[in-house]
C-alpha cells in the first residue's frame, strides 16, 4: 500500500466502525482505478464529522461521514460539503478531486462522500514555526490570496444559486446559532443571552453575498509539502452564499481572540509579528480589500462580536455532543472551558459597537 500508517490517524475508533468490506465492494464499482487491498484509518482531531483516509495500492483517499447517533438540525452536512467541493472542482480554486456521494446509510451506518488525499502540510499551532521569516510571510499571502479568490468566484455560473438565501446572512447565522446554543446550553452564561438579543438588531447594512467557506482557519488550510504557498481548503461543512466579511474576520480571529484555555486556534496578539513575518491585523485586512476592490473596513468591533459569539456558540454545540453522546474527539470536553470568555469578549467587542 501507498503508506501503511499515514501520519495524523489512527485506528478506527470503536464509535465510529462500520463494515469496511461493503464499504470496499460499494467503491470498487463506482470509482474509476479504485483497487484494493484497502484499508482505512481514522484522522485524530475534528469534532464534527468522523473523517478517514482510504489507503488503496495506487493513492490514498478521504471519506467523510455524518455521525451516528442523535444529530442537531442542519448540522453535519456533507452533502452540502460534497455539492460545493464537487462545483469548485470546475474551477482551479484548490480543493480536493470529489468522486462520490452516497445516500444509502446501510454501506457506513451514515451518509458520506468519498475525495481525493492531498499530500501537504496543515500548521496546526498557527506559527509556522518550520518555516523562514519570508517563507511565513509568503504563506500568510497566500492565505490572504486563497480567501480573496473564493469570494470572487461566480456561484451562480457554477450552479450554487440556492445554496444559500441571498442577503441577511448575519441575521440569518445569528438566528441560526442562537438556536443551536439554546439546544445545546448547558450553563448559563448572561453575556451570550444579551448577545443573542443585540447582535440582529446591530447588524451593519451592508448586503454583498458570495459564496463562503465557514471555517477559514488554518486548522482547514493545506500547504504545500515544501513551498509556503495553499494547495487545499478542506472542511466545507459551514459553507453557503454569505457575506465575505464573515469569512475574513472569522480568518483573522488569531489577532484579536482573548486568551482561551483549550484553544486551538492561534492567538497573535502578544506577539512581534513583524520580526515573524507575520503581516498585523490591519495590513492583512487591508490587503484583502485590495484584491477584492472593497472600501477599508469599518465597524469592526461589530464582526469581533459576532466571531466570537459564534465559535462560543460552535464550542457549545460540541460540549452539547457529549452530553449526548454524539461526540467524535474524546477531548471535546475541553472545549467547555472557552465558551465563558469567548462570550465575555464577545460582549466587550459589542459594547465598543454601542452594545449598552
Amino acid at each position: 500500500m501507498s503508506q501503511e500508517m499515514p501520519e495524523g490517524t489512527v485506528p478506527v475508533l470503536p464509535a465510529h466502525k462500520f463494515d469496511e468490506g461493503r464499504l470496499f465492494e460499494y467503491l470498487v464499482d463506482r470509482i474509476d482505478g479504485f483497487e484494493g487491498p484497502m484499508a482505512v484509518r481514522q484522522f485524530e482531531g475534528g469534532q464534527s464529522n468522523p473523517t478517514y483516509m482510504l489507503v488503496t495500492p495506487n493513492q490514498n483517499y478521504v471519506l467523510r461521514r455524518k455521525p451516528p447517533g442523535k444529530l442537531l438540525p442542519s448540522a453535519h452536512a456533507v452533502d452540502r460539503e460534497y455539492r460545493v467541493i464537487s462545483a469548485l472542482n470546475k474551477t482551479d480554486f484548490p480543493v480536493p478531486r470529489a468522486h462520490l456521494l452516497c445516500e444509502d446509510e446501510s454501506i457506513t451506518g451514515t451518509i458520506f462522500f468519498v475525495m481525493d488525499h492531498i499530500e501537504g502540510r496543515v500548521f496546526w499551532d498557527g506559527f509556522m514555526e518550520e518555516l523562514s521569516v519570508a517563507e511565513r510571510g509568503q504563506a500568510f499571502d497566500s492565505l490572504n490570496e486563497t480567501l480573496a479568490k473564493l469570494h470572487g468566484i461566480d456561484y451562480v455560473g457554477l450552479g450554487l444559486e440556492d445554496f444559500g438565501r441571498p442577503g441577511n446572512y448575519f441575521i440569518r447565522q445569528i438566528s441560526r446559532w442562537s438556536k443551536q446554543y439554546k439546544a445545546s446550553e448547558t450553563d448559563k452564561i448572561e453575556e451570550m443571552d444579551r448577545l443573542i438579543d443585540w447582535l440582529p438588531d446591530n447588524v451593519p447594512a451592508d448586503d454583498t453575498t458570495c459564496l463562503i467557506h465557514g471555517d477559514f482557519a488554518l486548522h482547514n488550510i493545506m500547504f504545500h509539502p515544501t513551498e509556503p504557498r495553499v494547495v487545499a481548503v478542506l472542511d466545507w461543512e459551514l459553507s453557503t452564499t454569505g457575506h465575505p466579511l464573515g469569512d475574513l474576520t472569522y480568518n483573522t480571529m488569531g489577532w484579536y481572540l482573548p486568551p482561551v484555555q483549550n484553544e486551538t486556534r492561534p492567538n497573535y496578539s502578544s506577539l512581534d509579528l513583524k520580526a515573524l513575518g507575520i503581516p498585523s491585523f490591519e495590513d492583512y485586512v487591508a490587503r484583502y480589500c485590495e484584491r477584492v476592490g472593497r472600501p477599508p473596513l469599518d465597524n469592526v468591533a461589530f464582526y469581533k462580536a459576532y466571531n466570537m459569539f459564534r465559535s462560543a456558540a460552535i464550542a457549545q454545540g460540541i460540549v452539547g455532543r457529549v452530553r449526548d453522546g454524539t461526540a467524535n474527539n474524546p477531548k471535546a470536553m475541553e472545549v467547555k472551558e472557552r465558551i465563558r470568555p469567548l462570550a465575555v469578549e464577545a460582549w466587550r467587542q459589542a459594547q465598543l459597537a454601542g452594545a449598552v
